[in-house]
């Protein structure tokens, strides 16, 4: 893992030049670092660098994996490859704290670092950590595009007697403990008692909590804020999305029913609040679910109900009354004062079976979260402009910053959110309001800030 020392630190020199005017000395100005995915005809040269001058050789990775090179210019200056996990690791394992089936079902969203090479006569001071910090960036992102999910943690295994991990630690990375000396050979461990230190890093916020918690959400990307941690949410108890959907009538005949109504609706609102988009989305979701998480949405039996179980009771239910319904709950988990929604209205296309037009809908969202607090049918023979107090009128907000495009730049209905709702508006100009238009611009203002 390029040059070190006997008590493991890299070595690296500074290449200093003589400014001949001034007489003094001024670093060499070095040539942009990049760090990218290894192009497919690179492929054996990295291969071939690797084996000849990484300490532990270099055959191939199995299973799901990416390699990258650092490069400045043209020239290589380092090699760094990823893989899946370690099957078992104690330390890491407590120190995320999950349960035994649940690792099974999550250790695909933690990766490996398992090589590292700085290319022989590449001296820089802090080129590992710069490298490494470049490589977390983007590497999640190249999981997902590549393997179809998105990574939480990475991990690396150092060999203490040759090295101290420097800059791993210099680039975030947390040391957990050492590993027992254990090495995997087919389906079989053999103890060689090298003892190697575990590191891992998280990518995205409270990672350990996520893989370790009852829930978790389908994708992560690097805007945190676009799913709702269902973990925080309020499921059982008074006023809980359980007791809310105990209400609900269940279409089914009692015969053969394993799974309430109220549990299966649970787990799709969870699911969606996660990041499904899909009946499919959602039964793998329910899939990955612990036995906590499935005891917490009010699954009774050891099983979680199928995706086709899903998508039969959802078909069945009255949509509308279950939606708002679900609003209402939503709202008292996020308060609306000082967040932002957005007034949209949308087509459903491929939703109509031919003899009728698409459902138009319009639909109030929290901006930040992508929720929906509520949303109503437009009919033929009207428009949004008379729908959106409808739509608002059961929401509370007061404080809340609503947004809209330029067919709501009406003065009723500015009227309404400031009066009624008690509420700031957020509207678009267009040429359909062109004396408003011309207004603005003759104000000649960048900006509006609120003491104009």
């Amino acid at each position: 893992m390029g040059e070190c020392d006997e008590a493991g630190y890299w070595r690296v020199n500074l290449v200093v030049c003589v400014d001949e005017q001034s007489g003094g000395k001024r670093p060499l100005s070095l040539q942009a670092l990049e760090v990218r995915l290894v192009r497919r005809q690179e492929r054996a040269h990295f291969c071939q660098l690797m084996d000849e001058h990484h300490y532990l050789g270099y055959q191939h990775i199995v299973g799901e994996s990416l390699c990258y090179v650092a490069t400045q210019g043209q020239e290589w200056v380092a090699l760094l490859g990823w893989g899946l996990a370690a099957l078992k690791c104690g330390v890491r394992d407590r120190w995320i704290g999950w349960e035994r089936s649940l690792q099974w079902r999550r250790l695909h969203m933690i990766a490996n670092n398992v090589r590292f090479l700085i290319l022989p006569g590449v001296n820089q001071p802090n080129l590992a950590s710069r490298i490494l910090g470049m490589n977390l960036r983007r590497l999640s992102r190249d999981w997902e595009l590549y393997h179809g999910h998105a990574i939480l943690l990475v991990e690396t295994f150092v060999d203490s007697a040759r090295f101290r991990g420097t800059c791993y630690r210099a680039a975030g990375f947390e040391v957990l403990g050492e590993t027992r000396g254990f090495a995997k050979r087919n389906d079989h461990y053999w103890h060689h008692g090298q003892r190697k230190l575990v590191l891992v890093r998280e990518l995205v916020v409270d990672a350990r909590l996520r893989l370790g918690g009852p829930f978790l959400a389908l994708k992560f990307s690097r805007k945190e804020s676009v799913m709702i941690d269902v973990n925080s949410l309020a499921l059982q108890g008074e006023g809980g999305l359980i007791d809310l959907l105990q209400t609900v009538t269940d279409p089914r005949k009692p015969r053969g029913v394993r799974h309430s109504v109220a549990s299966i609706v649970a787990i799709a609102v969870c699911a969606a609040l996660a990041g499904a988009r899909s009946f499919c989305a959602i039964g793998e979701w329910t899939q990955a679910l612990s036995r906590e998480g499935l005891k917490r949405l009010g699954v009774k039996g050891p099983s979680a109900p199928s995706e086709p179980t899903i998508r039969r009771v959802l078909q069945r239910l009255d949509a509308e009354r279950l939606d708002a319904a679900i609003g209402q709950w939503l709202i008292k988990q996020y308060p609306l004062a000082g967040r932002a929604i957005a007034v949209d209205g949308k087509t459903l296309c491929r939703a109509h079976d031919g003899t009728k037009p698409a459902p138009h809908l319009l639909s109030a969202i929290l901006q930040q979260e992508g929720v929906v607090l509520g949303q109503i049918a437009v009919e033929e023979k009207t428009n949004e402009i008379p729908k959106l107090p409808q739509l608002l009128d059961p929401l509370p907000l007061e404080g809340a910053v609503i947004t809209a495009d330029a067919l709501h730049t009406q003065q009723e209905t500015a009227r309404y959110l400031v009066e009624s709702k008690k509420a700031d508006y957020l509207f678009t100009v267009k040429d359909n309001q062109p004396t408003l238009r011309q207004d603005i611009a003759a104000l000649e203002l960048k900006s509006f800030p609120p003491s104009a």
